[in-house]
């Protein structure tokens, strides 16, 4: 036992020996004492018993009686929850509730505080979406409730019950909206009227102008409508403003320009500067409802004004200028002049670079205040421009871009703010489809945004990278082509890395989770040399050191798209090796089940064929795994893992499955594994295996993975076709070096000597011509399959094929036959062709060009005997004639 002192003294340490003296004691118990002391204020906070009998409700009420009883004697918290609990009751019994505990809540209403009024505004629009009674019962039971509470004192409750009251408005019919709503506004929007029944009766109106036809409207609402506009209060003025615009689209075009637009008119030259904010913003929002005349006589003038008052003498329209510019002059479009079209342009571009330029003549200090008070506004102004650019994009004309507003798009995306280059990124790709085939333009910028310093810029652009990136290479001018992607977009591959970095070494996961997601899209736009080097040994990076799992998951998968389009054999089997070797028989069980997400992805990309011949056994060695987690996520995975034989040419696979199944069943010692493992048996033996043949019930599941195994065949024939064009192309420098060699030592001869010899060179560079062409129309059409096997929209089979490609994974070429085999298995490539006379395996097309030239010239040799030899019989019997 330890001693009082010992135990309760802050810093003290446990003694040696155990001190039991009386002194010992004594302190024990005056550290209790303290402790007494200070737990008091503790006690005092809890509830007395006299308030704990107060809050008690007896438990064989029901619902309703005690709904009741809260209301009637309860607290308010209580009565509260009452109020919140308001929809269920009506569901479960609404006749009761609306008998006995509504009144009650009518009545606490009139006493209640904010929290209660706002939670019964909130409950009342609850029971209206329900609908757990009539529309006619809710109008009878809670509408006056409504209207009661409009004029609260309190503003926010007061918003609270007139957003319930509009919603309610919707589904009222006209006569009750009438009667109950429209006959009392009429008094509750005079002038004699508090401020807030007046600010409620024009946001009233607005709603109203919706539900009843135009020559009621006119008649009974547009006296009020005016009366309002003209009130004495600017907050009055600016609220019906701004509900012009819904009382213009319930009476139509010809009341509109006769009673709303000079209203309007009016208002725009009003004292406050909120009014006059409201009547421009209502203005832009009806263009569409104005005539040409409208527009030119009316409108035109009084923007011109704004534009020009807005730098002088009212900055606070600027910011709403700004971003209704783009609607603005898109909508005037047609009546400007061009002096006019230039004016509004050369306001936006002003507009665009407000509060980067320094005025000069004046100290800082005194200008530091003003910078500070206008500092967020300017930003908002640019961040409007930039959110308005590609309406100016299609005011300009897009032809006109590079000369009227590249220099404000550069001045966007190097903006020193983050919302600026923010807006910019999200509206990158609009600008990228307006310009269409101008879009290698703003090549740079797209470089700029990837490496901004702000990660919410990169993962603003991020949204529509693939698709930018397609208009880049598609569209990329000169330099579009697939033999020069690159070359449309300078530095795009540093800057694809860099943000990847940038997004990898932030705590921002989801943004690099969507980066690497988006980078699958690149097969499209680079070489696949370039992505192997820059991106796919990046991506199995990922996957071994990242900590995130949907980072690891993503990287795995695009890392597998990568692998789908590489071009060549030796650096796919490198992947796959890696893939098996550093995740598959990884140290850690982490990496393991990467291997299997992995192996997903594989199959889910890959055809059957492909995943049976690499991964099939290294995914059933996970069977023996140490770890339980390893073993029982493979156990999920084994029926896809079976989905992907074919019988009979994989049967020696599935007796391996059936191998490991079994022993798992034998020697598995964890019982939640052997639980899955049970679960899995069962489901492997409903399923049903596909044949090599076709099925009916596996006719799309085999037309897809048909397709699939067809790529994969055509990136094989281009990989060989590419190194015979390679292999070609160096014979063919060779030879023409001998050739100039030889003309260069045999220049001193004869001239028939010379004319000779270069007669029968030009026969056999002929014949090279001729081999060169036929692998040239060979390679063409490989790389047209290319283009169809890596262009995302024949990723998936939509139609049936024909025939020829049902019946094996051919692909016609010309020089070599009428059909071409590939084998899968083996890096040559071989061919057959099909015929009367059976099966004929020829040589490589190395072989069969040289073959040709020789015989080529042999039957040249031939031909020239044949000739000489008739030439001489001629002349013996021109002789034997004489």
């Amino acid at each position: 036992m330890k001693s009082g002192n010992d135990v309760f003294v802050a810093g003290s340490q446990f003694p040696d020996k155990m001190d039991f003296s009386q002194g010992s004691l004594f302190g024990y118990i005056e550290d209790l004492q303290e402790l007494t002391i200070i737990e008091r204020p503790v006690r005092r906070s809890l509830k007395t018993p006299e308030e704990i009998e107060r809050l008690t409700v007896d438990e064989e009420l029901n619902d309703i009686e005690r709904a009741v009883y809260l209301l009637s004697s309860g607290q308010d918290i209580q009565g509260t929850s009452v109020v919140a609990n308001l929809p269920v009751l009506m569901r479960q019994n609404p006749a009761e509730t609306l008998r006995r505990v509504l009144p009650k809540i009518r009545e606490v209403l009139h006493v209640a505080g904010v929290e209660m009024q706002l939670t019964a505004a909130v409950s009342f629009l609850t029971v209206l979406q329900d609908e757990s009674v009539s529309i006619h019962t809710y109008s009878h039971s809670f509408l006056h409730i409504i209207l009661q509470n409009l004029e609260h004192r309190d503003a926010g409750v007061s918003n609270a019950w007139l957003e319930t009251l509009l919603a309610v408005i919707e589904a009222l019919p006209k006569e009750t909206i009438r009667h109950e709503i429209l006959n009392p506004l009429v008094s509750k929007a005079q002038i004699s009227q508090t401020l807030q029944s007046r600010l409620v009766s024009c946001k009233i109106m607005g709603k109203l102008a919706y539900k009843f036809e135009a020559h009621i409207i006119k008649r009974e609402i547009l006296p009020l409508v005016k009366s309002l506009c003209q009130d004495v209060e600017y907050e009055v003025r600016t609220c019906m403003c701004r509900q012009l615009e819904h009382i213009a689209q319930g009476i139509g075009t010809e009341l509109t320009k006769t009673v709303v637009l000079p209203e309007l008119v009016e208002l725009a030259r009003d004292e406050g500067s909120s009014v006059r904010l409201a009547a421009f913003e209502t203005l832009v929002n009806l263009l569409d409802m104005f005539d040409a005349d409208d527009r030119s006589q009316t409108v035109l003038p009084l923007v011109k004004s704004f534009c020009e008052k807005s730098f002088k003498a009212d900055e606070s329209i600027l910011v709403s200028l700004s971003f209704h510019l783009g609607k603005l002059c898109n909508g005037l479009y047609g009546i400007f002049t061009p002096e006019q079209h230039l004016r509004f342009l050369e306001f936006y571009k002003k507009l665009s670079t407000l509060g980067l330029q320094q005025e000069n003549g004046h100290n800082d200090n005194q200008l530091q205040l003003q910078t500070l008070e206008q500092e967020k506004k300017y930003i908002s102004v640019r961040k409007n421009c930039a959110y308005n650019f590609p309406a100016m994009i299609v005011f300009v004309d897009p032809k006109n871009f590079h000369l009227e507003l590249y220099s404000i798009f550069f001045c966007l995306c190097h903006d020193p703010e983050v919302p600026v280059r923010y807006t910019m990124a999200i509206s990158f790709y609009e600008v990228a489809k307006l310009l269409n085939s101008g879009v290698y333009t703003i090549h740079k910028e797209l470089v700029t945004l990837l490496q901004d310093e702000s990660l919410e810029v990169l993962d603003a652009l991020v949204g529509h990278l693939p698709e930018i990136l397609e208009l880049m290479t598609t569209n990329g001018g000169e330099n579009s082509g697939s033999e020069s992607k690159l070359l449309s977009i300078p530095d795009l591959i540093p800057a694809l890395t860099t943000a990847e970095q940038r997004a990898a070494t932030s705590l921002k996961w989801r943004t690099h989770e969507k980066l690497l997601q988006k980078y699958a899209c690149l097969p499209h736009i680079i070489s696949s040399d370039q992505i192997y080097y820059r991106f796919l040994h990046r991506m199995l990076t990922i996957i071994l050191t990242n900590n995130v799992l949907p980072v690891q998951k993503a990287a795995a998968r695009t890392l597998c798209v990568y692998l789908r389009y590489n071009r060549k054999q030796e650096q796919r089997h490198e992947v796959i090796q890696k893939l098996i070797e550093q995740l598959g028989q990884g140290k850690s069980y982490w990496n393991r089940l990467r291997f299997l997400d992995t192996c997903e992805f594989i199959m889910e990309l890959f055809s059957k064929s492909f995943f049976c011949k690499y991964f099939f056994l290294p995914v059933l060695e996970l069977t023996h795994d140490p770890v339980a987690n390893v073993r029982m996520k493979l156990c999920y995975l084994l029926p896809k893992v079976k989905s992907t034989l074919k019988i009979p040419s994989d049967k020696h696979l599935l007796q391996q499955l059936e191998l490991c199944i079994r022993k798992l069943l034998c020697q598995e010692k964890d019982k939640d594994v052997l639980t899955i493992v049970k679960r899995t048996v069962l489901e492997l033996d409903r399923m049903d295996i596909s044949l090599d043949a076709f099925q009916k019930r596996f006719y799309e599941n085999d037309l897809l993975d048909q397709e699939k195994e067809r790529q994969e065949h055509l990136l094989l024939e281009m990989e060989q076709l590419e190194k015979e064009k390679q292999q070609s192309e160096g014979r063919s420098t060779n030879v023409n070096d001998k050739i100039f060699e030889k003309k260069r030592r045999d220049n001193k001869t004869s001239s028939v000597l010379a004319k000779s010899m270069t007669l029968s060179v030009s026969g056999s560079s002929s014949g090279t011509s001729a081999g060169k062409e036929d692998k040239k129309s060979k390679l063409v059409r490989s790389q047209s399959f290319s283009t169809q096997a890596l262009h995302p929209k024949y990723s998936n089979i939509d139609k049936c094929p024909n025939k020829s490609s049902a019946t094996g994974y051919t692909s016609s070429v010309s020089g070599m036959g009428k059909s071409c085999m590939l084998s899968f298995t083996d890096d040559t490539f071989r061919t057959r062709s099909t015929g009367n006379s059976g099966n004929a395996t020829f040589p490589s097309s190395s072989s069969l060009t040289t073959s040709r030239n020789s015989f080529n010239s042999a039957d040249q040799k031939n031909n020239g005997n044949k000739e000489s030899q008739s030439r001489k019989m001629s002349i013996k019997n021109r002789k034997s004639n004489s």
